[in-house]
């Protein structure tokens, strides 16, 4: 019995379930692309994790692909969510405006720091984060406002930068603490969500190139990198998430708001806790 075959045929079905998987996530991302505001990275970086894991990329590196690769795919499927609420005249676009520098100096800070800090270090940041945008959104009451609307200078160029930085260092596209910041200074969720998908744009195309240039020439980094975002990964799960975007676009429209703040809430504490088990070895 030719042993090597047997062998050969159990990896090419072990690549094709984690293919399945991955084209399986990339759906569940561009919907929720469109339903919470987001980018779906918040569902590929895990994924993605998972997958370097499988493959045994050195993991020293493999939290950073994740959080660029998703950052790479972020791109297209923000575009089209983004369409897709301006279309409907959800989205502020005068507070996107008022972004256009705080938000991109954020990615290029983050970037800086992408090229430092350790896989364990983006993980705590990634789970920290959820933990408590999920908590908030979770006990959320009428009267947890910071005020009746968006504040000018400096406070609103100082968000947009914030939100910039540590969307980066997580991999998604602003669309969890856009959300927050919005919904805490009176505008409605569906807003909220709207315009969160116009700060993917401006978070996930500079952020792409920093993390590019963050990783060239890092060791060990797997076939079809391109400093730490891996081409493939970005190749196989973009058109499903480009494909799956208008459909939970769509769904966030007929939704009532508080339904669309416990589905976001319960969605960032799964999130946490899976990344929190993962510090721990588990």
């Amino acid at each position: 019995m030719d042993f090597s075959a047997i062998s050969g045929d159990s990896q090419i079905m072990e690549y094709v379930g984690l293919g399945l998987a991955l084209v399986g996530s990339g759906l569940i991302a561009g919907f929720l692309a469109g339903l919470f505001g987001i980018g779906g990275g918040a569902v590929l970086v895990p994924v993605l994790y998972q997958f370097l894991t499988v493959l045994g990329v050195d993991e020293g590196v493999r939290m950073h692909i994740s959080v660029a690769t998703s950052l790479g795919i972020i791109v297209p499927t923000s575009i089209r969510s983004f369409m897709a609420h301006k279309k409907r005249g959800a989205a502020d676009l005068e507070l996107l405006k008022s972004w256009l520098i705080p938000l991109p100096l954020g990615v290029v800070g983050a970037s800086l720091v992408a090229a430092y800090v350790s896989g364990d270090g983006l993980k705590a940041i990634f789970a920290v984060i959820a933990l408590v945008l999920g908590a908030r959104m979770l006990l959320d009451k009428p009267h947890w406002r910071l005020g009746s609307d968006i504040p000018g200078f400096p406070i609103r160029p100082l968000c947009g930068a914030a939100i910039g930085f540590f969307s980066t260092l997580m991999g998604i596209g602003g669309g969890v603490m856009n959300n927050t910041f919005m919904t805490l200074y009176g505008r409605s969720i569906h807003q909220a969500v709207a315009t969160s998908s116009g700060t993917g744009l401006m978070i996930s195309i500079p952020g792409t190139l920093g993390l590019i240039w963050a990783g060239w020439g890092a060791e060990n980094l797997p076939p079809f990198s391109a400093g730490y975002v891996n081409l493939l990964g970005v190749a196989l799960i973009i058109p499903v998430t480009t494909f799956a975007a208008p459909f939970g676009v769509k769904v966030a429209h007929s939704l009532p708001r508080r339904k669309m703040e416990i589905f976001f809430g319960c969605f960032l504490l799964v999130v946490a806790l899976r990344f929190l088990l993962s510090l721990n070895g588990y």
